[in-house]
């Protein structure tokens, strides 16, 4: 179910937890349609926004988003919304940090990579607490604080809850695009293959998608990746939605110019969600006895990547 366009649709208070590009790109669009929204983010990236409104980049326009912005997790406090939009790494800790300050009744909406978050800021926020899963379709970037850009797709998939009906249609109001669906894990792990395919070679690489597929053997590779991600995916019982190996074709296509979310971690020298993408792969294809050496591989040499040269094969420096 798409939602309607409703346009005497009541405003929301929103809270974005971890105002990266994903929740920044979210967040502009639904205060741009006159919700309010409060983005909790780094120093930098909140000064600039508390200075100057966020800067919205996309295809059609550019502009300058007035919003509230904060350092601190009790920014969220009285918000109907809160979009989690904290690495997979940081989860836990972001729902523990929120949980003080959480209303009655509010919604917390899970906006990351993998396919188990919901579950863990449930088993943190307890079973009282309306969490629901998100699948996030879109490419952003943040090109520096108080910036997002925008360069294709903007939809999300979320779980059914008491309040999914009711925020699929107001942020319908901001043109974003949500279906409401019962087979959210299913859509998770959709998403999950095409990242084990992509995200890890994209950032050992430094390519986008697009000159990434085009070198001599990747395609084979990322092939032999989605299939141990399929045979572990049935293991697992989960009936993954159309042709996810024509997806994972498909997707350089529609994104060529794209780095992976992976690659652009490793460029600004942060942790990666390696561990939460093919390296979940390969924790469930161990505890189903399925074997996946390429997700494995691919997982350890991002671990070393991120690590950096160790100190002695560091080059010597003049004083």
């Amino acid at each position: 179910m798409t939602s309607p366009c409703t346009p005497n649709a009541p405003l929301l208070r929103i809270a974005v937890m971890g105002a990266g590009a994903v929740g920044c790109y979210f967040g502009a669009l639904l205060a741009r349609a006159g919700h309010q929204v409060t983005l909790i983010g780094r120093s930098a990236h909140v000064q600039a926004v508390q200075a100057q409104g966020l800067r919205l980049q996309t295809a059609d326009f550019d502009i300058q988003v007035p919003m509230q912005a904060s350092t601190d997790a009790s920014a969220v406090r009285g918000a109907d919304v809160v979009l989690l939009c904290v690495k997979s790494t940081a989860t836990e800790e972001a729902a523990r940090q929120l949980q003080p300050h959480l209303a009655p009744g509010a919604l917390v909406l899970t906006l990351q990579n993998g396919v188990d978050n919901d579950e863990r800021v449930r088993a943190v926020l307890g079973p009282d607490m309306a969490v629901a899963a998100a699948v996030v379709y879109v490419a952003t970037a943040m090109p520096g604080p108080g910036h997002v850009r925008h360069f294709g797709r903007g939809e999300l998939v979320i779980a059914p809850s008491a309040r999914s009906e009711q925020v699929a249609r107001q942020f319908g109001t901001a043109g974003i695009a949500v279906q409401i669906s019962a087979n959210v894990r299913s859509a998770l792990w959709a998403k999950l293959v095409i990242n084990c395919a992509y995200n890890a070679l994209s950032a050992l690489s430094r390519l986008p998608y697009g000159p990434l597929v085009q070198a001599p053997g990747v395609r084979e590779v990322v092939d032999d990746v989605v299939a141990e991600c399929l045979a572990v995916a049935r293991a697992d019982g989960v009936d993954l939605p159309g042709d996810v190996p024509a997806a994972v074709r498909g997707l350089p296509a529609t994104m060529p110019g794209q780095l992976s979310s992976t690659a652009q971690d490793l460029a600004l020298g942060k942790p990666s969600e390696i561990d939460h993408l093919n390296g979940y792969v390969v924790r469930r294809g161990e505890a189903l006895g399925v074997a996946t050496p390429l997700n494995r591989l691919l997982q350890v040499l991002v671990r070393l990547a991120q690590a950096g040269p160790a100190p002695s094969c560091a080059p010597a420096q003049n004083p």
